[in-house]
C-alpha cells in the first residue's frame, strides 16, 4: 500500500489540495501499477513561523 506524505506551508485552498490528491494518486497508480483505493495520502500543513530554510524562518522572509 503506497503512502504519500506531503508537507507544506499553510495557505493552499481545499481545491488545490483536492487536485494534488487526485494527481498524485493517479500517477502513483500509473507508475506502481496499484489500485487507487490502496493509495493513502496525508497532507501536513505548517505555519510560516514553524518552517525555516537556510537558518531563516519563512515568516521572516519578505
Amino acid at each position: 500500500m503506497p503512502f504519500i506524505n506531503v508537507k507544506m506551508l499553510e495557505g493552499r485552498t481545499t481545491e488545490q489540495k483536492r487536485e494534488l490528491a487526485e494527481v498524485l494518486t493517479r500517477e502513483t497508480v500509473r507508475i506502481l501499477k496499484v489500485k487507487p483505493e490502496t493509495v493513502q495520502m496525508v497532507i501536513e500543513e505548517y505555519p510560516r513561523e514553524n518552517w525555516a530554510s537556510a537558518g531563516q524562518l519563512y515568516a521572516d522572509r519578505k
